[in-house]
């Protein structure tokens, strides 16, 4: 047994559809004229460093350790983590080309012997530990120099905690989106 019979629709007309290749095709132009303005906005008028994962935003607010690592969290982010030699080198040219010397990351000494990045996750050691400086040598860290800063060389250093510094952020990018990242506080 059949079911009910549906409606009749009349038939359509033939499409025009050379007209609407053009309008999609100047909308592809659009889009990739949009997509240049979003990456001049990103790398020029907000001054951000970005990797595949990862945007980095350079603040020019000089805080404390905790005050910096609140600010990063205010805007969406956190201190900036460099777990690579590929990021470390970013950071750090990103740090020299501002004229700065040296700038919080989101590292800290848990003890003389264990440093965790801002996500708990532990720190390896490897080539951005300062020679002149062994961060894991008890005569290098007392309480109050439990934090670390990236040089501009891409070398790490103990520096004080409660000291005002300019520092790093990191945001991780959200897939589909242009940026998530507040320049401002």
């Amino acid at each position: 047994p059949g079911g009910f019979k549906g409606k009749s629709f009349q038939i359509g007309t033939t499409c025009d559809c050379g007209r609407y290749r053009t309008v999609v095709g100047m909308l592809d132009v659009n889009i990739g004229k949009l997509r240049n303005a979003v990456k001049f906005m990103k790398n020029v008028a907000l001054g951000l460093r970005e990797t595949e994962e990862r945007y980095y935003l350079l603040v020019k607010e000089p805080k404390k350790f905790k005050e910096a690592s609140m600010n990063c969290k205010l805007r969406g982010g956190s201190l900036a983590m460099p777990k690579t030699t590929h990021t470390n080198q970013l950071m750090a040219e990103y740090v020299s080309q501002a004229g700065l010397t040296s700038v919080y990351i989101g590292v800290q000494a848990q003890s003389t012997v264990s440093y965790v990045y801002a996500d708990s996750s532990p720190v390896q050691v490897w080539a951005a530990l300062n020679p002149q400086e062994e961060l894991h040598s008890p005569s290098a860290l007392n309480t109050s120099s439990s934090c670390v800063e990236l040089l501009s060389t891409g070398m790490w250093g103990h520096v004080e905690c409660e000291v005002t510094m300019f520092f790093v952020c990191e945001f991780v990018k959200s897939r589909g989106s242009a940026t998530d990242v507040s320049p401002s506080s």
